[in-house]
């Protein structure tokens, strides 16, 4: 496994918008709907952080939420998962490994074959279409 990506503040603040940095760097949460126009086309959804892959389109699905959602990751070494109990209750949080990237969470109640829904701010995402 490569080594881990590290960035001062102020280098993640150059690099990323103000809700991007909010989000990916301090673990907030992006309204939802905020990100109804994501292509519905072939490609991999890479960390809008380090470029890292993440979730394959063709795993994306409409969980109306109003969050991308996705029922796995393209691959299981670059998503990494770890408790997150604050608001009163107890979730999931799903994080980029490849950076630490907050990405959002992982419910149990998402579409087979894997009945997961990984529920990830768009902001922390970059589309880079297949072909």
């Amino acid at each position: 496994m490569p080594a881990k990506i590290t960035r001062t503040e102020a280098e993640w603040r150059a690099q990323l918008s103000d809700m991007a940095f909010k989000v990916a760097r301090r673990g907030a949460t992006e309204k939802p709907f905020s990100h109804d126009n994501f292509p519905k086309s072939t490609g991999l959804f890479s960390c809008i952080c380090c470029d890292a892959p993440l979730f394959d389109a063709d795993t994306k699905f409409d969980s109306g939420t109003g969050w991308p959602s996705f029922y796995a990751p393209s691959q299981d070494d670059n998503v990494g998962e770890k408790p997150d109990n604050g608001w009163f209750t107890k979730r999931t949080e799903v994080h980029c490994k490849e950076c630490e990237a907050h990405l959002g969470h992982v419910f149990a109640d998402g579409p087979q074959p894997t009945g997961l829904r990984y529920c990830i701010n768009g902001v922390t995402l970059a589309f880079k279409p297949s072909g």
